[in-house]
């Protein structure tokens, strides 16, 4: 018998908690759930490793379970994929996540998939200052469109718009997955030598946890020197600790590429209400990310520099912003809980 069967046994008759929303953000390596209350407060968080389980089900069965076997009014999930229906087989990961075999699954009325990034978008109005570092000048925020993106697993990008007097609507897009430009020599050879093995180089071959990985082969590629197979947690904690240049190198293109892409987001919304960055790679790498160097290649948009000086960009540093935005989101679709 398996983890979802098992819950249900168990739950029959299940409790239900008056007006609780299930809120998930599902990327390709984890899974993170929580348990939204009728307040709009986020508890009870959990992080599951998405390879331990064969389904999205099984993953939230036991969340259920280990919280005590409750069911919640609707849920509302993040998902790291496009979302064009009611289904969405994931981007990089096995997963097919559906809304009406949730529904019957769990026995839930009301439920939605939304892109991880829309979640994430959705929170950035009501994040506070102690919920963001500036990357670069302390710079007043417009009330205009907004941009923001990240990268994990892989490069999550989403827009807001101003409706209205206060409110912003967010938008979905799959903008991690443009064309990868080069600004110097030095990157135009190693987008070379990851054209060589991916074909299309995307900014999300780049910027990402793989992405990571594969900037600092290619550069030992380029550079003709001995491969070494590394995780991009190795990667990532050898160029904290500046015990290896090639890895310090790989963090300073994922740097460099970033500043990029956030810069051409940020010219393609007129984004003067701010370039947010979330994800869950950034600030992980804490110091070896060099704030300069990203707000430098930021505005490295030649004659647009000046425009680009006027934007401001941030991090993102509140814990859970995802399933924050899930719970707006879903407040925004169904209406209050009760």
């Amino acid at each position: 018998m398996d983890v979802l069967e098992t819950n249900l046994k168990v739950s029959a008759p299940a409790l239900r908690q008056n007006g609780a929303t299930l809120v998930g953000d599902i990327g390709g390596t984890h899974a993170r759930f929580g348990w939204c209350l009728p307040d709009g407060s986020v508890t009870q968080i959990a992080t599951y490793a998405c390879r331990e389980h064969n389904s999205v089900e099984a993953a939230i069965a036991l969340y259920l379970n280990d919280r005590g076997a409750d069911l919640p009014a609707r849920f509302a999930l993040g998902v790291a994929s496009p979302i064009t229906g009611d289904s969405v087989k994931m981007t990089n990961h096995h997963w097919v996540i559906s809304v009406p075999r949730l529904k019957s699954e769990f026995r839930i009325s009301d439920g939605v998939l939304i892109n991880d990034f829309v979640a994430l978008a959705s929170a950035v109005p009501s994040l506070r200052s102690e919920h963001l570092r500036p990357l670069g000048p302390r710079i007043e925020r417009e009330r205009a469109p907004i941009g923001v993106l990240g990268p994990g697993t892989g490069l999550g990008v989403a827009s807001l718009v101003p409706v209205g007097e206060s409110d912003y609507l967010p938008l979905a897009g799959e903008g991690g997955h443009v064309t990868l430009a080069a600004s110097t020599i030095r990157e135009a050879n190693v987008l070379a030598a990851l054209r060589e093995q991916f074909g299309h180089v995307s900014a999300e071959r780049a910027v990402s946890g793989p992405g990571l990985q594969a900037l600092y082969q290619s550069l030992l590629l380029v550079d003709k020197q001995l491969n070494q197979a590394l995780s991009p947690e190795q990667i990532g904690l050898r160029a904290i600790e500046k015990k290896d240049r090639y890895c310090v190198e790989a963090v300073e293109l994922l740097t460099s590429f970033l500043g990029n892409v956030a810069g051409n987001l940020a010219l393609t919304l007129g984004a003067f209400g701010g370039i947010f960055i979330g994800g869950g790679i950034v600030g992980k790498l804490g110091a070896a990310f060099d704030e300069r160097l990203f707000r430098a290649k930021f505005e490295d948009k030649g004659r647009f520099a000046t425009y680009l000086q006027r934007i401001p960009t941030q991090l993102i540093t509140h814990e859970s912003p995802a399933l924050l935005g899930a719970a707006i989101y879903a407040e925004r679709t169904f209406g209050r809980s009760r």
